[in-house]
């Protein structure tokens, strides 16, 4: 599994956001300059986590982006979801259709990476965005 680079931009976003004082907004312009996010990628992910409720964004002259809920409450598992959808690491484990020999239920192939899929959530689910704002240089901004 590899996750695709929306969501490592997403990460930086979410982080820039989550370094700021509550409830203080920022420019997309901003996030994209000290990130280094190239703008038109960067609106198309804001949009992503507009949609999933993970940050909101401000329209007008005093527009801009900021958390909706506290850093605390958003962890990897939410920002991943939000730009890839659901963690999948193989198909079969999202629609046992896809099991090429129709085995799923008793397939020791399958037990083991849902078991390693399960981990794997549980281990994005287990860390958030204020603990990643503390060990980030970016509480300096």
């Amino acid at each position: 599994m590899q996750l695709n680079q929306a969501t490592d931009y997403a990460f930086r976003a979410v982080l820039h956001l989550s370094a700021l004082p509550p409830g203080e907004k920022v420019t997309a312009q901003t996030i994209a300059t000290a990130q280094e996010i190239p703008m038109r990628f960067l609106l198309k992910i804001m949009r992503s986590l507009t949609q999933a409720k993970i940050i909101k964004s401000f329209r007008g002259v005093e527009g801009g982006y900021a958390l909706a809920k506290p850093p605390e409450k958003i962890t990897l598992l939410d920002v991943i979801e939000a730009i890839e959808g659901p963690i999948r690491i193989t198909r079969c484990l999202l629609d046992q259709s896809y099991c090429t020999k129709h085995w799923a239920p008793h397939c020791p192939v399958h037990y083991i990476l849902e078991k390693i899929q399960k981990n794997l959530i549980q281990e994005l689910a287990d860390h958030n965005f204020a603990e990643l704002a503390k060990k980030s240089h970016l509480t300096q901004i």
